[in-house]
């Protein structure tokens, strides 16, 4: 089986690296066995170019949750500058997966995930890094209405880190409005760093702050989900093209 190729952002904070090699872990606890390698787009070693050479049996992940400049542009001319026809598999959203470990941050933070009446009286941030492409964020958007949607919470707001607003300020003073009578504020970001620390330092008026996505076994589970969806599509060319 290819190996999995795992490509994160990279980050100067060493939470990031450390969220990064749990979740690696996790991924192989799920699937013992696989050969799991990790590449990083900045800030940290290993890079691109040091990865690719020693995997030339293997499917690119992209850490990210949206098809945005960095799934676009920056992975695919990274691995070409390295000389890389490797498989690049999908973003990670949308994806059931994702809202149930947003569900897991939840509760681990001491809401009653698993009580309707509780979600029915919740509102909820969904709190997103942001994004200067507007598909992005509009894939940010459909994510909070698939959630509200699938798990009646009695509204869910989008608020930014960065980017335009509106920012988790706004975003708790409109569920109030619209009458939650608790808020919970989840961010929609997979390692700890300087925009969750900026979303948790804008939550303190809300009642609940779940922790970032990390290593979370629903995440784990959808990078080996995209990397066989990868694989799979990649086999089928042959037969396609025979």
């Amino acid at each position: 089986m290819p190996a999995l190729l795992l490509i994160a952002h990279g980050s100067r904070d060493p939470r990031h690296a450390a969220t990064v090699a749990a979740l690696v872990e996790e991924v192989r606890a799920q699937r013992p066995g696989i050969e799991v390698a990790t590449a990083y787009l900045d800030h940290c070693a290993p890079r691109i170019p040091q990865v690719v050479g020693r995997t030339a049996d293997a499917v690119a992940v992209p850490l990210l949750l949206n098809r945005a400049f960095h799934a676009k542009h920056d992975i695919p001319a990274a691995l070409r500058a390295a000389g890389s026809r490797l498989p690049v598999a999908d973003v990670l959203g949308p994806s059931p997966l994702l809202l149930a470990a947003l569900d897991r941050r939840l509760a681990e933070a001491g809401l009653a995930v698993g009580s309707p009446a509780v979600r029915a009286r919740t509102g909820v941030v969904l709190a997103a890094a942001g994004s200067s492409d507007p598909a992005a964020d509009a894939a940010t958007r459909a994510v909070a209405d698939e959630w509200r949607r699938t798990r009646g919470w009695a509204a869910v707001e989008v608020a930014y880190a960065s980017a335009a607003g509106p920012r988790v300020p706004d975003a708790l003073a409109a569920l109030r409005a619209a009458g939650a009578g608790r808020t919970a504020v989840a961010p929609y970001l997979l390692a700890p760093g300087l925009l969750p620390d900026r979303i948790a330092a804008a939550a303190e008026d809300a009642d609940v702050l779940a922790g970032v996505l990390g290593p979370a076994p629903e995440l784990a589970a959808l990078l080996l989900l995209r990397h066989d969806e990868a694989r799979r599509a990649q086999e089928s060319v042959p037969a396609l093209t025979a």
